[in-house]
């Protein structure tokens, strides 16, 4: 039951290298402000294509109609701890506004196109079920004005716990409030985008202290990687737990700024946390970077991005 989506012609061309043997109908691709050519992509390999803005249809009517189509709609409320992972509401560049339905309808009509799915994403970041249960219902209150919808696809962001005592999402309590829209539409497929949710804690970023400072009360502790190899921190807050491998039985007495060698202020790995007393070369751990780390990294300031190796047992590589 293991399909892919997509957001890129590339990644659908990089899927196709990786298994020759996939189908289109194994991808969801689901561009934003995608360019006609993008679109076209999408159709001549076979893909899901998900369309998540009216205009297109009067900008290139000659390339949707008659197609076979999934619309992205904006449940209209965004979820998740900071701006730039809320992909819903207002505010956001996805989806079509729930206003817009009714015009789209009609001109999805006008050129005979089929509405085979109806897909959302509200954010990242998310450890109740609630919204997943909430755009559930705003999606198949639309059913009906889409007759031949096959699915409906809640989107991703399930949360993972990413300090002491967070809890995680509770699948089970999902499945069980995703069961009345089951009942209503027996025929219906449910689709999940779990996701970061299955490899972030898959990974984790090694760094090796360079230099502590010290400014009044203040202390920074330097790393040999930055934001070139883990944007996440700097892009949008993200959080991520960080230990001083070298010294796991020490008492943790000193709080300070983890902080990478890139000529920028926001090169902040992890802001005012409590770490043993740390010297040059003792190894920092960084937690939970199995999904957008390597995949983001960068060569900014020209310095390489820390590099990915796989670990399956026994002696890690060096």
């Amino acid at each position: 039951g293991v399909k892919f989506e997509v957001v890129s012609p590339e990644e659908i061309d990089h899927l196709f290298t990786v298994f020759p043997d996939l189908t289109g109908e194994e991808i969801l691709y689901t561009p934003n402000f995608a360019s006609a050519d993008d679109f076209k992509r999408g159709f001549d390999r076979g893909t899901y294509v998900t369309l998540d803005n009216h205009s297109p249809l009067d900008d290139h009517p000659e390339l949707f109609a008659g197609r076979r189509l999934v619309l992205r709609i904006d449940p209209g409320k965004g979820e998740g701890h900071h701006k730039h992972v809320k992909t819903a509401g207002r505010g956001s560049k996805f989806g079509i506004d729930l206003d817009m339905i009714e015009r789209t309808r009609e001109r999805l009509l006008e050129l005979d196109c089929d509405v085979i799915g109806l897909h959302c994403h509200a954010g990242s970041g998310i450890r109740s079920v609630q919204p997943w249960l909430r755009n559930a219902r705003v999606l198949a209150s639309l059913i009906p004005k889409f007759p031949h919808t096959r699915f409906l696809d809640l989107g991703g962001g399930f949360g993972v716990p990413e300090r002491p005592g967070e809890p995680s999402l509770d699948l089970s309590q999902l499945q069980e409030g995703l069961s009345e829209i089951r009942k209503q539409y027996p025929n219906l497929e449910i689709w999940l985008e779990p996701g970061r949710f299955i490899v972030a804690q898959a990974g984790a970023l090694l760094t090796r202290v360079t230099q502590v400072k010290k400014k009044g009360e203040q202390t920074f502790i330097g790393v040999d990687a930055g934001m070139n190899s883990l944007i996440r921190p700097a892009l949008y807050g993200a959080y991520h737990s960080i230990v001083n491998l070298s010294r796991l039985n020490e008492e943790r007495t000193v709080q300070a700024d983890i902080v990478g060698p890139i000529c920028e202020s926001g090169d902040v790995l992890g802001s005012q946390r409590l770490v043993p007393e740390s010297r040059p070369g003792d190894l920092f751990l960084v937690a939970n970077t199995g999904a957008y780390g390597r995949v983001m990294s960068s060569h900014y300031n020209m310095r390489e991005p820390a590099p990915e190796l796989w670990w399956t047992g026994g002696r890690i590589p060096t």
